[in-house]
């Protein structure tokens, strides 16, 4: 008993250890939101005086409204259409027979052998040619679907009973009502995973969106933070990037807080599921 008491303070122990190595730069961003370029240099911890002047700067002076809702419209519609496109792709692919199937799915998994940094130029020299360069649609299409997202709904769709889709044939019902009705309701846990997934990893993209926008009213917030990372007569205003940071991470503060159970959930389905 004594022997599991003393386990458990060293796990507990371990546990705050993480905890605190995790949160540190978090809180250390948020303190340096509120600090001047002054005193941020002064490397302490805590801010000598609160100083919202980076806040003020941020509101008044940058486009950083704008860019907040072009990430949020880029991450919400590439979610949708991730939820809409990798779970008809993976129902066709897990519930109909026909030739050709098995190779459509590996030429599908091999796309995801292929680093981001190759694509960007055949994207690039696509969306010039077709006047997508500066456009919504320019930085949406590469993420409309996923191959990760076929692979994890095509594995959950795999799961559900054939017997039971049969049944809603016999009752009358046409294969799309059949997904929408039947398969959907089955998969929830691998969708939510998959949303979650795709939204938190598009509010964060960087690498396209700065390849593919050229004005300011089209970047989206990673990029428009990242103006503020070079240095020009005034030096790098490393407390407004701060402030830029701390107000980036709210949408996915938000959806932890809300879904945290499903994301703790969705992480461990995409190792598990076979």
């Amino acid at each position: 008993m004594k022997k599991l008491k003393i386990s458990n303070i060293i796990v507990h122990l371990l546990l705050l250890a993480g905890v605190v190595i995790v949160a540190f730069p978090f809180v250390w961003m948020i303190l340096s939101s509120v600090k001047s370029l002054p005193d941020f240099f002064r490397f302490s911890f805590w801010p000598e005086k609160l100083d919202f002047s980076a806040y003020k700067f941020i509101f008044e002076e940058t486009e950083f409204f704008r860019w907040y809702w072009n990430s949020i419209v880029v991450a919400v519609i590439v979610t949708i259409t991730n939820l809409i496109f990798c779970s008809l792709i993976g129902y066709t692919l897990a519930k109909f027979q026909f030739s050709g199937r098995k190779v459509i799915f590996l030429l599908i998994l091999s796309t995801m052998m292929i680093p981001t940094e190759m694509l960007v130029i055949p994207w690039f020299v696509m969306s010039s040619d077709y006047g997508w360069v500066d456009t919504y649609w320019g930085i949406l299409f590469p993420g409309i679907m996923e191959a990760f997202g076929v692979f994890l709904m095509r594995q959950f769709m795999s799961g559900i009973p054939d017997d039971l889709l049969d049944a809603a044939r016999i009752d009358g019902m046409g294969e799309f009502k059949i997904w929408w009705r039947i398969a959907m309701p089955q998969v929830k846990p691998a969708l939510s995973a998959l949303g979650i997934l795709t939204f938190l990893g598009n509010w964060n993209a960087y690498l396209w969106p700065v390849i593919v926008t050229s004005t300011s009213d089209m970047r989206t917030l990673p990029v428009g933070i990242s103006l503020y990372g070079t240095s020009d007569s005034t030096g790098i205003m490393w407390n407004t990037i701060m402030g830029m940071s701390t107000l980036a991470v709210v949408p996915m503060i938000i959806v932890f807080l809300f879904f945290q159970r499903k994301i703790v959930e969705g992480i461990s389905l995409t190792g598990v599921k076979g």
